[in-house]
């Protein structure tokens, strides 16, 4: 049975994870990685573990088939170079979230894609350290296409997919494990205290 409720999928994600994410802004600015580029190597770090947990999300035959240009969209490699610019070792990979199913990893994806839209204040941070989208903050560039395009078009796909109600607290469950185990990493990286 499809899901009745009106409110978009996309909707009903960004609002369920809403206090996740209004908690990560304040683990963010706790941390102030755009302080310095020491910082912003830590952050990098930070972010490579988290991609690198991901990356056979994005690799997976069954997502790619529900979402084109999937590989695409990987920023792992991206912020890879970015380390190799700062200077800055690869970080330890954890254990990878390749294991959770198909709809859980629709959650994860949202996401890692929603990260794509702040990147853009992001980046200007980023240059007021000499950095750029060319230089040692390239997984902050945005797409050939613009960000917001590149945004609506996975959202316009998620919202799309016929799932059954189960299927769809699942995507719900994933988004929250994605947004706690960002905080995670991020609280390891920086000393500090993450949601419970």
């Amino acid at each position: 049975m499809n899901i009745s409720n009106p409110a978009l999928r996309s909707e009903r994600l960004s609002a369920s994870t809403d206090a996740l994410h209004q908690h990560l802004h304040t683990l963010v600015a706790a941390a102030a990685p755009f302080a310095s580029r020491e910082n912003f190597g830590r952050f990098a770090q930070m972010q490579y573990r988290f991609q690198s947990e991901i990356e056979p999300l994005y690799r997976r035959g069954s997502l790619q088939a529900l979402l084109p240009g999937l590989e695409a969209r990987s920023r792992r490699k991206a912020v890879a170079a970015d380390l190799a610019d700062l200077g800055v070792a690869l970080a330890d990979v954890g254990s990878s979230q390749a294991v959770v199913s198909d709809h859980a990893a629709l959650g994860w994806l949202f996401v890692s894609e929603g990260s794509t839209l702040g990147a853009a204040i992001l980046l200007k941070r980023a240059e007021a350290l000499g950095l750029s989208a060319s230089f040692g903050a390239r997984y902050l560039a945005p797409s050939a296409e613009g960000r917001a395009r590149h945004w609506k078009a996975f959202v316009e796909t998620i919202d799309g997919l016929p799932l059954t109600a189960e299927q769809d607290a699942e995507v719900l469950a994933g988004a929250d494990a994605a947004f706690r185990r960002f905080a995670g990493l991020f609280s390891e990286t920086f000393g500090l205290r993450a949601a419970a």
